[in-house]
């Protein structure tokens, strides 16, 4: 033992999601790609930057509310052509499209532990996934709200009907059974190192990105952000590690800019 941060390893948060997949009606999605003798064509066409292989799938995506009572939308969603797993296992079969949904500001906390003196022991990563009321309530909320999405009329053209959870998964318990079942991190583990004022709590100083009571240890990736981000984390951890950068060389930081950011109307502004 050097120091005692008790802060250390606390606090793990992560963004868990799932695909709510539905199968196509028309031959329009990339289900094709998949077959094993288009492989050499697509890593061909890669080299060019064309073809499947130049795209990574999430063609496009969006943020919505689940509920009146978040302050900005908590859910963030993800669309692919294609009806998939991550890993490229367990395809649909024919033609779909899918949604990759989850909370992005969950409550539950969780930890990371060193498990062993031998540092090739692998630590023990405990998330607490849907292990809280509010947690349990957007999950629920979450795949909802993809299927009154899904369902728009604006679909129906190529709506063949809902492959994954399925219309069988229809209560609250049903939904988190499968969230529980189905659930995948999206690999956004952070907070475990956060920054702070020197407290039990803190790790890190965010005036230095030094770690309390060590010497030449810094830390400027996610595991020094407070709250996990309200998305994707690399953007942000890009930005963390430049202004680690300025303050190692002792640049001058540029003037805040309180710019406003863009609310959505509510009935109140109407009357």
């Amino acid at each position: 033992m050097v120091h005692d941060l008790p802060g250390v390893g606390e606090h793990l948060q992560d963004h868990l999601e799932v695909y709510v997949q539905h199968s196509c009606t028309q031959p329009v999605s990339l289900q094709p790609s998949l077959q094993f003798w288009r492989r050499p064509l697509i890593g061909l066409q890669w080299l060019f930057r064309k073809g499947p292989g130049a795209s990574n799938h999430f063609e496009s995506g969006g943020f919505a509310r689940s509920n009146d009572d978040v302050a900005y939308p908590n859910l963030m969603f993800h669309f692919l052509p294609i009806a998939v797993r991550y890993d490229g296992s367990a395809p649909a079969g024919g033609h779909g499209y899918q949604v990759h949904v989850g909370p992005m500001y969950s409550d539950a906390r969780g930890s990371v532990k060193i498990v062993s003196t031998d540092p090739k022991a692998k630590p023990e990563l405990r998330f607490n996934y849907l292990s809280t009321d509010q947690d349990r309530r957007e999950w629920v909320e979450a795949i909802r709200t993809s299927r009154a999405i899904l369902g728009q009329a604006a679909m129906d053209q190529f709506n063949g009907g809902e492959i994954s959870p399925g219309a069988e998964v229809e209560t609250d318990e049903q939904i988190l059974d499968w969230v529980r079942r189905d659930g995948e991190t999206a690999l956004h583990p952070s907070c475990t190192c956060r920054m702070g004022a020197e407290d039990d709590d803190s790790v890190v100083d965010p005036l230095t990105m030094k770690v309390w009571g060590v010497d030449g240890v810094r830390v400027c990736d996610a595991s020094a952000m407070r709250y996990v981000t309200n998305g994707n984390i690399y953007a942000p951890v890009m930005m963390m590690a430049e202004k680690a950068a300025d303050l190692i060389l002792g640049k001058t930081p540029l003037p805040p800019e309180n710019t406003e950011f863009y609310r959505a109307p509510t009935p109140e502004d109407a009357t």
